[in-house]
């Protein structure tokens, strides 16, 4: 259902398998929030790829069998699912999505929550609750709308049309389009060169991301001056800044 890959001690690549569309059961949804929840407690919480299995699908977003079901029953499974996408917000370390095929539905909401997102030329993406009679959750619809316009989240979320991978690009939700043989390899490439950056300083900035848009200025002032005390103190910041000196004064003197 979930396999679990230790790329390095700092890389872990998570593949959704559950045929015949990778479809997101309340199992599913658990398990992945419980494994992100996992490793982002880990000291050196690693970087984390979500895809997957094979060609076809990323995910087919929500299992229709439990979508479908009674209100009152389907309450645990919204809830999990909730909470899955605060888990993916709150993930300090580089989250990316290498998506293989059909991402729809919820598995787009993922996607949305993505620090980075490689697609295969063949990838499609959308939202096509409205053409069954559902809606998708409102904190993905948000997040379509800050990570994409409003404009461009109104297109998918009103017409449930599907659009390309190259569309998908030319609307932000993708970074980079790749041949589905080098997607796995391209999307590591980059975890691993995200996994190098600071990484205070790198789940600093997703913070303030996700905080700022509902911050006061007075609120983004404080937040702006505590995060310069930890980055004025901090032996590692310091050797980097101590190096960027020492590469501009050897450029001066040729």
């Amino acid at each position: 259902m979930l396999r679990m890959d230790r790329l390095s001690t700092t890389l872990v690549r998570l593949t959704m398998d559950r045929p015949p569309a990778n479809a997101l059961s309340l199992d599913l949804i658990q398990a992945l929030a419980d494994d992100l929840a996992r490793f982002g407690e880990e000291a050196d919480a690693p970087a984390v790829i979500l895809t997957g299995a094979g060609e076809r699908f990323f995910s087919a977003g929500g299992d229709i069998r439990e979508i479908t079901i009674k209100a009152e029953a389907a309450i645990p499974r919204m809830r999990a699912f909730h909470h899955l996408l605060i888990t993916l917000e709150g993930y300090r370390c580089p989250l990316l999505c290498a998506v293989n095929g059909y991402a729809v539905g919820g598995a787009l909401e993922l996607a949305l929550f993505a620090d980075y997102v490689v697609a295969s030329d063949s990838a499609r993406f959308g939202f096509p609750e409205i053409n069954h009679g559902l809606l998708p959750a409102a904190k993905g619809m948000r997040q379509a709308m800050s990570r994409l316009g409003r404009r461009a989240a109104e297109r998918l979320l009103y017409s449930g049309e599907l659009v390309s991978a190259q569309e998908a690009q030319a609307m932000g939700l993708v970074d980079e389009i790749v041949g589905f043989h080098d997607l796995q390899d391209r999307t590591r490439a980059v975890a691993e060169t995200l996994r190098l950056k600071d990484m205070h300083l790198f789940s600093a900035i997703k913070r303030t991301f996700n905080e700022a848009p509902r911050m006061t200025d007075e609120e983004l002032e404080a937040l702006t001056l505590s995060d310069m005390q930890d980055y004025l103190n901090r032996e590692e910041t310091a050797a980097a800044r101590e190096q960027f000196l020492q590469r501009k004064a050897r450029q001066q003197h040729g």
